[in-house]
């Protein structure tokens, strides 16, 4: 039985799984509308440009900006009005030096106008004469045509998470159909004769499943499909027989409990024995999570995470979520919500080992203060109770009262 005498840190760790899997996201079409949190497959050129005509940003009038040359309040000019700018519609007439038009915010302007006089810097002298009370410079309140996107520009790479900007970004190019990558089927189960289902009524030594619904929960806000195989009590063949069945229809395979370094642990027995190159690290510097178990069988990562809730999640986000988003071809950029707080009381940290602690958020005068949950890592009310999470680096013996940190949100 192999056992975590040499720990990893986790960074290596993580780089030891993708160093022996092959990311090969599948696409699916989809309607734009239903891309809400989808990960764009294919990077999106703009075959036309946007806007595609000089267009108002203001409601005003249409000028030449020459003519408003030295205009103030003092000394106004006056401009002949010659006609207004249908919305929806080009203009039927041409802005002759010395006149103007009244235009409607989204309005294209007519040929011969350069600028947009603001509303708000005019007066009506008379029925058919504007009192012009300002200058205006050339391209004042007007977009310019490819303003914002140019014809043939790249606009949304490959990997991008779509959030509603995009889904307005591809609508407004006439993009109703997108390609995105197909979600990766993750299989989640548990292992433990003391584990039993949320809806049956507890006995002395039995615990409700708790690791399975956290990890749904967290495969779904990560991009991955998860699906459910139940608890596999404490035998080598019924947990090879269900990790069999997990592997066999998953792109993922994620199993809580029997890591630990014991007769009973047989998790890394048998995803050895469930194909090649088998387990790849046995044991994770940092706290809370160190029995986890990184393998790849076959070409499919199977993860084994700790069996206490909150080891559990917490080493699931610093593996589980981010071998999704590889899975997905998602872009290397940081989109975990960070903030920043004030640490409310010294805490402690064993040299050589990373750490994560919850912490709860209050105001404070000096801005947000950030006070630790404490808790053992198989009590899931201390990730319930806290906001977020702050990381002490493994060279570090513990962060300092009063010293500003990072909160990772969960």
């Amino acid at each position: 039985m192999p056992e975590f005498l040499t720990l990893k840190p986790p960074g290596e760790a993580l780089a030891i799984l993708n160093h022996n899997l092959e990311f090969n996201p599948q696409s699916e079409n989809i309607r734009t509308e239903d891309s809400l949190g989808r990960v764009l497959f294919s990077s999106v050129r703009a075959e036309i440009p946007i806007p595609g005509f000089r267009r108002s940003t203001v409601d005003g009038f249409a000028v030449r900006a020459g003519d408003t040359y030295g205009a103030s309040e003092s000394l106004p000019a006056y401009l002949p009005l010659v006609g207004e700018v249908p919305m929806g519609a080009a203009p039927d007439f041409v802005l002759e030096a010395g006149t103007c038009a009244v235009i409607h915010t989204g309005g294209m302007l007519p040929q011969g106008a350069d600028a947009v006089m603001m509303i708000e810097y005019t007066q009506q002298a008379s029925e058919k004469e504007v009192e012009l009370l300002r200058a205006v410079a050339v391209g004042e309140n007007v977009l310019e045509i490819g303003e914002d996107v140019q014809q043939g520009e790249q606009v949304i790479p490959a990997g991008t998470l779509i959030r509603p900007a995009e889904i307005g970004g591809l609508m407004a190019l006439g993009i109703t159909e997108v390609e995105v990558a197909r979600k990766p089927l993750v299989g989640i189960l548990s292992s433990g004769d003391e584990v039993i289902h949320p809806s049956e009524d507890l006995s002395p030594g039995k615990v409700r499943d708790i690791n399975s619904y956290t990890l749904q929960a967290l495969v779904r806000q990560a991009g991955g499909l998860p699906q459910l195989f139940g608890v596999a009590p404490d035998t080598h063949r019924d947990l090879a027989e269900l990790f069999a069945k997990a592997h066999q229809t998953c792109d993922l395979v994620v199993v809580t409990a029997g890591s630990s370094a014991s007769v009973r642990d047989l998790t890394a027995i048998v995803i050895d024995e469930l194909g090649e190159p088998g387990v790849l690290v046995h044991g994770v510097n940092v706290r809370p999570g160190k029995p986890t178990i990184l393998g790849v069988c076959d070409g499919k990562p199977v993860i084994g995470l700790p069996g206490n809730p909150v080891s559990a999640l917490v080493i699931a986000g610093l593996f589980v979520t981010p071998t999704i988003k590889r899975m997905l071809g998602r872009q290397e950029r940081q989109d975990i919500p960070v903030i920043e707080a004030v640490l409310a009381v010294n805490l402690s940290s064993q040299s050589g080992r990373e750490e994560w602690v919850a912490v709860s958020l209050e105001g404070g005068e000096d801005g947000l203060v950030a006070s630790p949950v404490f808790g053992k890592s198989n009590l899931i009310f201390t990730l319930v109770r806290g906001e977020g999470l702050v990381h002490i680096p493994a060279d570090a013996t513990g962060l300092a009262a009063g010293s500003r940190v990072k909160v990772y949100l969960i």
